[in-house]
């Protein structure tokens, strides 16, 4: 028996759905609910590779891809809940494919190593480097 009075989450049986933005926000994908609702707006989230509303319904099974700031996750919904639990809590609600959590670790691993292009700028740049920056800039 489901009981989502105290917080845990519905067990997946297709029937039980919640909106997306409440969803995003109880699974701790964004602090708050208009994060999550401003990042549906704006594309960064679709449901079953289709753009999504805020409004729209997940299910448990349903597939869900997440961009915020570079990261971005395929993720499989396993649990519903329309309250904000513990971090735990949040984990059992969903489950990121294994094509998302490589892809992540590699745009990680490409970051760290990757050269910054102040890295070779030490202090003030010179009158030859600024113009060589907003040369850059410009184009």
């Amino acid at each position: 028996m489901d009981d989502e009075a105290d917080g845990r989450p519905a067990a997946g049986a297709g029937s039980a759905a919640v909106r997306v933005d409440k969803w995003l926000w109880a699974a701790r994908f964004f602090k708050t609910r208009s994060q999550a609702t401003d990042a549906i707006d704006a594309g960064h989230v679709k449901v079953n590779d289709l753009r999504a509303k805020p409004s729209r319904e997940v299910r448990a099974g349903d597939v869900v891809q997440i961009v915020i700031g570079t990261v971005a996750r395929t993720i499989e919904v396993q649990g519903i809940a329309e309250r904000r639990g513990s971090a735990p809590m949040a984990a059992t609600l969903y489950r990121e494919t294994e094509a998302s959590v490589i892809a992540r670790e590699r745009e990680h691993d490409l970051r760290r190593f990757a050269n910054t292009p102040e890295a070779d700028m030490h202090g003030r740049p010179t009158k030859r480097d600024r113009r060589a920056l907003e040369r850059l800039r410009r184009s």
